[in-house]
């Protein structure tokens, strides 16, 4: 029976690739790319002739009849531009379709920007949700946020140059100024993983111009032992208040800290805003 190889190739440097990944993507019959530009890079580093074809998100269709013809002659590889295939691409479809013809599918594990970018960050890796690319709108971005506030677990996510500053501004914003990894160029010339606060790491990148691609990975929120008193909530409160701290942001700091919904948090505020107000 033939097999549909999941082939994960470098996510900068070309020297990122194990033996048994060349070895398949010499013996098989078809390699489907995302790329064949880029994958041609890779096969030409390594005296690799075997025949591509490209497989991406706007011809998956056309292509996927295709893949399957090949399997009926023999082994195919599935290559994404970089990193582990299927994710972030429509791989997945076709691994789906693989198996519902009747084929086998087998992984050739290797580089994974998420998964690096997490072991690096110093942050919880136990459990983690990876969510790709967070959403282009503002309005989207801060709904998901909402949604995954809430979650323990370390989050990660990939962004563009483009949309860093923006995304790191509204993170910041829905999450509170959390712990966070911020790796960019991994395993390229100019390899970066800055460490720091939501707030530090917008700074930097205001003063850096943001370039290449990168991966988020940010802290879960906190797990209390123990849900704060009104007390305890109202002396964080005053302390933040003679600060000049704004309402909103308060709200959502003192949130995160005592274990309290930010609108509980927001209500104890108002009332002690009119507390001082009438006095």
């Amino acid at each position: 029976m033939s097999t549909l190889y999941l082939v994960a190739t470098p996510i900068g440097n070309l020297a990122d690739i194990s033996t048994r990944a060349l070895r398949t993507l010499g013996e098989v019959g078809l390699i489907a790319a995302e790329d064949t530009r880029q994958t041609a890079k890779l096969l030409q580093r390594y005296d690799i002739h075997t025949p591509c074809i490209s497989y991406h998100e706007h011809n998956k269709l056309v292509r996927l009849q295709r893949v399957l013809d090949a399997l009926d002659a023999g082994d195919v590889a599935l290559v994404s531009d970089a990193g582990t295939p299927a994710l972030n691409d429509p791989g997945y479809e076709l691994v789906r379709a693989v198996i519902d013809a009747g084929y086998k599918v087998s992984s050739i594990p290797g580089a994974c920007a998420p998964i690096a970018a997490l072991v690096a960050s110093g942050l919880p890796t136990d459990a983690f949700i990876y969510l790709g690319y967070l959403p282009r709108k503002h309005q989207e971005r801060t709904r998901l946020m909402s949604q995954i506030s809430n979650h323990p677990y370390t989050l990660i996510f990939l962004e563009t140059p483009r949309r860093l500053l923006s995304s790191l501004q509204d993170l910041e914003a829905e999450l509170g100024n959390r712990q966070v990894a911020v790796a960019r160029e991994l395993t390229k010339l100019h390899e970066e993983i800055f460490h720091g606060s939501l707030q530090e790491a917008r700074l930097h990148f205001t003063k850096n111009p943001p370039r290449g691609e990168f991966v988020l990975v940010i802290a879960g929120k906190p797990v209390l032992k123990e849900r704060w008193t009104d007390v305890q909530v109202e002396a964080e409160l005053l302390t933040h208040l003679a600060a000049g701290k704004p309402a909103s942001e308060l709200a959502r700091h003192v949130a995160a800290l005592s274990g309290r919904s930010r609108s509980e948090v927001y209500h104890q505020l108002l009332l002690l805003q009119g507390k001082k107000s009438s006095r």
